[in-house]
């Protein structure tokens, strides 16, 4: 982790050196000299910190050193990130004073409450601290030599462990399902027609029990009879083709080989299984790189058929690469099963009294291994040592990280090994994104989106060529995800990712970060204060009850850098203004669901900060014009704010804002301004004002115009309800806004003469999915029919809507809901199969032609006006002496819905010929009556095939 923080900051000393160059802005003077020789420090340090990070776990005087250097780094980040605001700061100021062309005193650019000193201070200010980092840096400089670091080489003490094909089987339980699993695949017919060798690979989080559940299927004595060569290969890391191919031709050939050549050596394996149906065990495969696989596959073809090939490994990448025709994802055990493993160890040769005496204890600990059978193996042997009760207990509170309670060998080298071989095997920027985890209570619900904006605030992200931090984030999280760090994944109501991360690995990461990252809760308020020292906290969540009083301590915690507060407690408001003067270093603050009624001026002292996450804070009712004075912050949330009715007047300082979520707030419009954050990445609604006292305060949809970074999902309420005409609608580009997905167009008021408007909001052609509400016209826009990737289209509340665009032409097209509308019929021209008289079918062909494509899931609401939705009896297969039509309509229907349609008579056709799973009907008394089973309906057997039908049920 010392090394993804040590780049960052050679990057930004090379940035604000040059910038100061660049821009002449010499707020710090003289400190150039002390900046190289800092650069030159940090420079040799980062050529051996790979070997260090790996050193600590093991060496308590390597992880001291390392946390001096990571508190050095974390100070020097501070002092150039005021630097680097200072200078944004300057330059915002002249460009305003430009803007007004009035005359400023220079000096003033530091004026605002975030600079309360003068320049002449401030720049001596900060030549200070950079010259105090300095010192700290030569000094630990100069300590590294002692340790004997190697350059960019992992130690011996952390080779991964050799595993075997032998295993205890008596040992084993939980896994027979699995088990049976594996020797089905293995014994089954070959699934290959092209190659010889089936691929199964066994997927799973470190010490889940993958190799043991190879070692059960390689020993089974049908997979013994059934294969003429077995062969067990650790492969582990490095990806070594010669030790592997020497590996592979020593159990085929029952001796060690004296080849050493690669290709010889798979050459005579070629030879040795040619015609043999073989199994091979490759245990424990870290390489994602093909080019190393496909140099050992080809020695591997020219077996009988039926020959397997076994894979464990803890990536979904291997998997893949590894061209895997039978992937099996190995599930935790159950807590049952866990302790069963626990008590057979911890109580081996123990007598009754001890096993009841021990017993409660054993049952808790045993809990905590979550569904990992090494987990369990360990602890129950580390318990087979501990005689008393209270030898139990101290293991039982330590919760075993506490490793001067414990055995440290047996921890590290048989629980955090496995997590120790795949954490080592990131980027030093991913396992840092990792270790940011730490800071979050156990078992807590993470989302992903905000994960992200967490890491991007830390500075942990940066662009590249490839894409937006946010894009690096999400490709961090998948890395992640994939490895078994987190777990427990979900879709929320809004689509927000959300995980969380085992307890096991949780701890792991705490063990990590010691000192460094910190929870606290009303329970161990001041036992953790007390383990932890608090000045060294760097990331804090505080979980506190509405009884608990806010705790003053954290005042102390000045190089805090996230801060996590989830409480009821009314007093949190009243303890803000001191918290903010306290702790400035602050770059991520998270207060919502609090019961904070505002935001305190003091906020303005928070220089640093980049992430404030206010949503769900419902009593909060304003945010203060100095919350503008932080030309930091990149993301600022106030979803489901209900009475907070403005964003302060000067947002538009926001210029580094990448993230704006206001949807579901009080907010009613957005302030004037807002053209000035090119940077925003994200905003989810633009309320456009409708008049009154407002309206000189808000910003029109002409100020949309240069935010072409914009993506997600944007809804644009109140059209219609203001000024605005279609050269502002115009004006707003939504076409050039390439990164938006989602779009919803809600007009205020059912105007005819205000229908214009929406011909000017063309979207971006890759839009997926688009609702209109509330629109006052007769037909849709002409743009429409050009969004040939729209997947979800919802049509509500237009009641004077009376023709629908041909609807079916849309190729991609899933989920169509159509509500409160004022058309009279579904025909031909709304499924978009009308006789094309400009087109030409040439003599003996067959036009093919197929109406809603792929559309999956139709919902048809208080079209009441509508009696007929037209078949295409007479269409279809229609053909003449020369062609033949053959026309296809809803062919992946899955879903139909209709509600309060009370004069439509019949289904058509097509729709009962659609693969229905599920028909949905409700106060429609027509359909009711012809295809309901009670009623004897005429047509019920026309339906009685789909497997789900309600009639008058609550609509879903």
């Amino acid at each position: 982790m010392a090394e993804a923080l040590v780049s960052p900051i050679l990057e930004q000393l090379t940035t604000i050196v040059a910038q100061q160059v660049q821009e002449e802005v010499n707020l710090v003077v003289g400190v150039k000299k002390q900046c190289d020789k800092l650069k030159s420090n940090l420079l040799d340090i980062q050529s051996v910190l790979e070997d260090a990070d790996r050193k600590q776990v093991k060496d308590k005087a390597v992880r001291n050193w390392i946390d001096k250097l990571k508190d050095a780094c974390y100070d020097m980040d501070d002092v150039l990130d005021e630097w680097s605001t200072a200078i944004l700061r300057w330059k915002m100021e002249e460009a305003e004073e430009n803007t007004h062309s009035r005359q400023k005193i220079r000096c003033s650019f530091l004026g605002s409450p975030c600079f309360c000193f003068n320049q002449v201070v401030r720049r001596r200010d900060i030549a200070l601290k950079i010259k105090e980092v300095c010192e700290k840096v030569d000094d630990i400089a100069k300590q590294r030599a002692k340790y004997g670091f190697d350059l960019y080489k992992a130690t011996d003490e952390l080779q991964r462990l050799t595993t075997t094909s032998f295993v205890d089987e008596s040992s084993v339980i939980g896994r027979d399902g699995e088990k049976r699993n594996v020797v089905s695949k293995l014994l089954a017919e070959s699934s290959q027609e092209a190659r010889d060798v089936d691929v199964i690979s066994l997927v799973g989080l470190g010490g889940i029990g993958k190799t043991t559940l190879a070692q059960l299927a390689f020993n089974d004595a049908e997979v013994t009879a059934h294969f003429e060569k077995k062969i067990w290969v650790c492969v582990s890391e490095p990806f070594d083709e010669v030790r592997i191919a020497k590996g592979i031709l020593e159990e085929l050939e029952g001796r060690a080989s004296d080849l050493v050549g690669l290709q010889s050596l798979l050459r005579r394996v070629s030879e040795s299984i040619k015609g043999k149906r073989f199994l091979l065990v490759l245990d424990d495969v870290w390489t994602e790189n093909h080019g190393q696989w496909e140099q050992l596959k080809p020695s591997l073809t020219g077996c009988a058929r039926g020959s397997r090939i076994l894979v464990t490994t803890r990536k979904d990448a291997v998997a893949t690469m590894m061209g895997t025709d039978h992937r099996i994802n190995i599930e935790k055990l159950s807590d049952e099963i866990c302790r069963s493993i626990f008590n057979h160890v911890a109580f081996q040769e123990r007598s009754e009294d001890e096993r009841e005496r021990l017993a409660d204890i054993g049952e808790k600990i045993a809990n905590k291994c979550k569904g990992l059978p090494l987990a369990a193996k360990v602890l129950g042997g580390l318990m087979q040592s501990k005689r008393t009760r209270e030898e139990w207990d101290r293991v039982l509170s330590s919760e075993l990280w506490r490793l001067d309670e414990v055995d440290r060998d047996q921890v590290e080298r048989r629980i955090f090994i496995p997590l120790l071989l795949s954490y080592y095997d990131l980027p030093s920027v991913v396992r840092r994104c990792f270790l940011y985890c730490a800071m979050f209570p156990k078992d807590y619900e993470m989302g992903k989106y905000e994960l992200v904006k967490m890491w991007i605030a830390q500075g942990y992200l940066k662009e590249t060529s490839g894409g937006d931090m946010e894009l690096v984030g999400e490709q961090y999280f998948q890395v992640l995800a994939a490895r078994s760090f987190f777990q427990d994944f979900k879709t929320d109501y809004v689509k927000e990712m959300k995980f969380k991360m085992h307890d096991i690995v949780h701890d792991f990461a705490q063990y990590m970060t010691k000192n460094e990252c910190l929870t606290v809760d009303v329970n161990n308020l001041g036992e953790a204060t007390m383990e932890t020292s608090i000045e060294r906290v760097r990331h804090l969540s505080m979980m506190l009850s509405k009884e608990t009083s806010f705790p003053v301590s954290i005042h102390k915690a000045k190089g805090l850098r996230s801060l996590l507060i989830d409480t009821r407690d009314p007093s949190l408001g009243a303890a803000l203004p001191d918290l903010f003067k306290q702790l400035t270093c602050i770059r991520s603050l998270n207060l919502s669901g609090s019961s904070i009624k505002e935001i305190p001026n003091e906020v303005g002292k928070l220089i640093h900060l980049r992430h404030l996450n206010l949503a769900s804070c419902h009593q909060l009712e304003s945010l203060p014009e100095t919350i503008c004075d932080l030309c930091n912050l990149q993301s600022l949330d106030v979803t489901l704010c209900l009475s907070l009715k403005e964003l302060p007047k000067a947002i538009g300082k926001l210029i580094k804002l990448r993230h704006l979520r206001i949807v579901r707030s009080g907010v009613a419009f957005i302030p004037k301004g807002i053209e000035s954050i090119t940077c925003l990445r994200t905003l989810d609604v633009f309320i456009v004002c409708g008049g009154g006292e407002n309206e000189s305060k808000a910003a029109n949809l002409r100020e949309l115009k240069n935010l072409n970074h914009i993506g997600g999902s944007l809804k644009i309420r109140n059209l219609g309800g203001g000024k605005e005409d279609v050269s502002d609608t115009a004006e707003a580009q939504l076409k050039n806004k390439k990164r938006l997905l989602c779009l919803e167009l809600r007009f205020d008021i059912l105007i005819e003469e205000k229908d214009i408007l929406i011909e000017g909001l063309q979207p971006p052609p890759d839009l997926e999915n688009l609702t209109i509400s509330r629109y006052g016209g007769l037909d849709l826009p002409n743009w429409m029919m050009t969004l040939t990737r729209l997947q979800e289209f919802k049509l509500l509340f237009c009641t004077k809507l009376e023709v629908l665009p041909p609807l079916g032409r849309l190729p991609n097209l899933e989920r169509l809901v159509l509500r409160s509308l004022k058309v009279r019929r579904l025909d031909a021209g709304f499924l978009g199969i009308e006789k094309d008289e400009n087109g030409s079918i040439n003599e003996g062909e067959i036009a093919r032609v197929t109406a809603f494509p792929k559309l999956k899931k139709l919902s048809i609401l208080f079209l009441v006006q509508v009696e007929e939705w037209e078949g295409i009896e007479r269409r279809a297969g229609e053909e003449d002496a020369n062609t033949t039509s053959i026309i296809s309509i809803m062919p992946q229907l899955q879903y139909l819905g209709i509600e309060y349609c009370q004069s439509l008579r019949a289904l058509p056709d097509y729709v009962l010929a659609a693969p229905l799973q599920e028909l949905c009907i409700r106060t429609c008394p027509n359909l009711r009556k012809r295809y309901g089973k009670e009623e004897m309906g005429e047509d019920w057997q026309k339906i009685s095939h789909i497997p789900k039908i309600n009639f008058d049920e609550i609509y879903r």
